[in-house]
């Protein structure tokens, strides 16, 4: 490790894999917690963070996250499931105490939510902010002082351009992911002295299994004609891929991006700059 004796920031030499060329974006041996991990972007960024090296914990309510840690552990990493209800900060509490180092937290967890303002009932805000806010101040809660032990660590939240422009009917889900930007923004202000990096990423519309379930659901037999309505709304003319956000996640955490805290990462296809 390197120390900058102005800000007794460390960082690690990138890995040298002969000829004096690094391994860029290496997560080798980092310990990333990753919550939401059983499907959509969650897994895609558990796989590629354990391609990449890192020892993977993902922490989820869905016991059939169990698969993406078989299939890590299929292709040579190392990876743990945890079942655990982020809402819960005592269920966060014993699983964190039973990791002693963890180099990156992805608070990934959350749940969507359909509706005006009077269209959203109290449980159903209730029930929003306690995964989507709650959740995410659990999970830094407890691994704050972990990272502290250590000088050193990185922590990505999941938001959404839904924080950033208003779209029509998501009041409860807009106000979860406005609080999950003004959280990155006073942790990374908070933690500079304890070298932990804190940034978020605001992605538009991500083809995961989810947008699947909303368009049987609410559109039978339309299926199809609403995807590609909702895919046109990105100017790039598509939805994003799970595999994409699962990169910008990985560049943010990894030592590459050693220079940047407290910024919140729009990957939106021109979604929010370019819809004019």
């Amino acid at each position: 490790m390197y120390n900058d004796s102005k800000k007794n920031f460390q960082y690690a030499p990138l890995e040298d894999s002969g000829g004096g060329r690094g391994i860029m974006f290496s997560l080798k041996d980092k310990v990333s917690i990753i919550t939401g991990g059983g499907s959509g972007i969650g897994k895609a960024i558990a796989l590629l963070f354990g391609k990449q090296g890192s020892v993977i914990h993902i922490l989820d309510v869905d016991e059939s996250a169990m698969s993406v840690v078989e299939e890590i552990n299929h292709l040579g990493g190392r990876s743990f499931f945890n079942k655990c209800d982020v809402t819960q900060q005592a269920d966060v509490r014993s699983i964190i105490e039973t990791i002693p180092v963890i180099d990156i937290l992805v608070n990934n967890a959350g749940i969507a939510h359909v509706g005006t303002i009077e269209g959203t009932t109290e449980e159903d805000l209730v029930r929003l902010f306690n995964v989507n806010v709650k959740g995410m101040y659990n999970c830094m809660h407890e691994i704050i002082p972990v990272m502290k032990r250590k000088n050193l660590g990185c922590i990505l939240n999941m938001a959404s351009v839904a924080a950033a422009v208003g779209l029509p009917d998501r009041f409860a889900y807009s106000m979860t992911k406005g609080a999950v930007i003004g959280m990155t923004i006073s942790v990374a202000k908070d933690y500079l002295s304890s070298n932990i990096r804190c940034n978020s990423i605001s992605p538009a519309r991500v083809h995961t299994p989810f947008v699947d379930g909303y368009l049987e659901k609410n559109f039978p037999g339309k299926e199809k004609e609403m995807f590609d309505k909702l895919s046109k709304t990105q100017p790039i003319g598509r939805m994003g891929r799970p595999e994409e956000i699962a990169s910008l996640a990985l560049y943010l955490c990894s030592d590459e991006a050693a220079f940047i805290t407290g910024c919140d990462y729009l990957i939106d296809g021109g979604f929010v700059k370019l819809n004019n």
